[in-house]
């Protein structure tokens, strides 16, 4: 008798712990990711700010995944889901049939109608995203290094970060501190010192999500690091030269894209009913309606009290994968609980908030528990090792020693 096949699209934190949750149950399990590796994206916004090499935050899926013998890997772009035909569609019209199937496909960047702004403002999803950041921050500064007219040196050296969440915030930090420290005494025509690190939120504060005691606290962090924040403001242009603000413009030839995100079009292919981010509104169980054999986990679960965080997504992941064995046993699917451990965002040297239940935190106290925590969810040991020798590093030294400019067809 032919086992159950049980089909995970995208192997993000959903879609692993999915996997991770089906390794001991009697199926075929196949898990399709149109990349090789596993991404723990907290720390991406750290290979864009040259902290951190790309390997550190990333691990090949078939390595994490070869012990489960009831599973196959496959590299490879998902183009359409058929829940009639219960297949899955590949980009070269290979059909992946399936019993069951989670679909934890993520998000990308959102522009709000804007997308010829994606060439001027990349956003932060991806390594690649991170080492295009990465590119264009240093390239800025030898630019700025060259430019004779002191207009278009300032304009190499403003920096813009469009959105207040938590990335908008890390990166913002992290740009100035990197102007501040790492590349102090590097430059000879050029004092590093003096970049402009504008971050551009549209709510009235950053970190909307957070508490207002803890949003002053991180807003007053930032001031100190010499980061100018514009509360209330929205962009109504971008282009190469800069970023327009209604009648204002500010002349910025790095700006980066933190402000919004939309849901994978895959979602519109299980006809259910979608929210205003595009994500599938699902039942309590994380299945589709109308689909019980299909289930959503992840940023594309549009589910009320649930934040579109990382913890949530492996909840979700973990808990897809026991509805399905549930299913497989004859018993019935059970809702889904969120466990609400906090949220986390670091600001810089020695500053973060944290929201832990009722316990908020603010300063070194919450920088403390973000590196602890950070250090513990990493994907594998060696992962641990790495970043733990990097950050000490960079911590006693100011160093960033990723700063390596890679040339590519985007350069400006």
């Amino acid at each position: 008798m032919a086992l159950p096949r049980v089909v995970i699209i995208g192997c993000g934190f959903g879609g692993l712990w999915a996997a991770q949750a089906l390794k001991r149950a009697p199926v075929e399990l196949t898990v399709i990711d149109r990349t090789n590796h596993h991404l723990f994206t907290p720390l991406l916004y750290q290979v864009a700010t040259a902290g951190l090499s790309a390997p550190s935050v990333a691990g090949p899926i078939r390595h994490i995944l070869a012990h489960q013998r009831n599973t196959t890997v496959l590299y490879g772009e998902v183009s359409t889901i058929d829940p009639a035909a219960r297949v899955v569609v590949m980009e070269n019209g290979e059909q992946i049939p399936y019993d069951y199937l989670i679909v934890a496909a993520g998000t990308t960047h959102s522009y709000f109608g804007h997308d010829e702004w994606a060439p001027y403002a990349p956003g932060l999803k991806t390594l690649e995203d991170a080492l295009e950041i990465r590119r264009r921050v240093l390239l800025a500064f030898e630019q700025a290094e060259r430019e004779r007219d002191p207009a278009k040196r300032a304009a190499w050296l403003t920096f813009v970060v469009v959105g207040g969440g938590a990335t908008g915030v890390e990166l913002a930090g992290t740009f100035a501190e990197i102007a501040r420290h790492t590349l102090r005494g590097e430059f000879r025509r050029i004092d590093p010192h003096n970049a402009r690190v504008v971050l551009v939120e549209g709510a009235d504060r950053v970190l909307p999500p957070y508490p207002p005691a803890l949003s002053a606290k991180a807003q007053l962090a930032l001031e100190r690091l010499g980061v100018t924040i514009w509360p209330g403001r929205l962009v109504t242009g971008i282009d190469a030269q800069g970023v327009s603000l209604g009648e204002e413009r500010l002349a910025a030839r790095t700006v980066i894209w933190a402000a919004g995100v939309k849901s994978s079009p895959l979602g519109a292919d299980l006809g259910a009913p979608l929210d205003r981010a595009g994500r599938v509104k699902v039942a309590p169980d994380l299945s589709v309606p109308g689909h019980p054999e299909v289930f959503i986990a992840g940023d594309l679960a549009a589910l009320e009290g649930v934040p579109g965080i990382a913890p949530a997504a492996k909840q979700m992941g973990r808990h897809a994968g026991r509805n399905i064995i549930r299913r497989l046993d004859g018993r019935p699917a059970v809702k889904f609980t969120y466990r609400d451990y906090g949220q986390l965002a670091t600001i810089g040297r020695n500053a973060a908030v944290a929201t832990i239940g009722r316990v908020q935190l603010s300063g070194f106290g919450a920088w403390l528990v973000w590196l602890v925590a950070h250090i513990y969810f990493l994907i594998n040991f060696r992962n641990r090792l790495v970043v733990m020798i990097d950050w000490a590093w960079s911590y006693w030294t100011y160093q960033r020693y990723a700063r390596i400019i890679i040339r590519g067809a985007k350069s400006r």
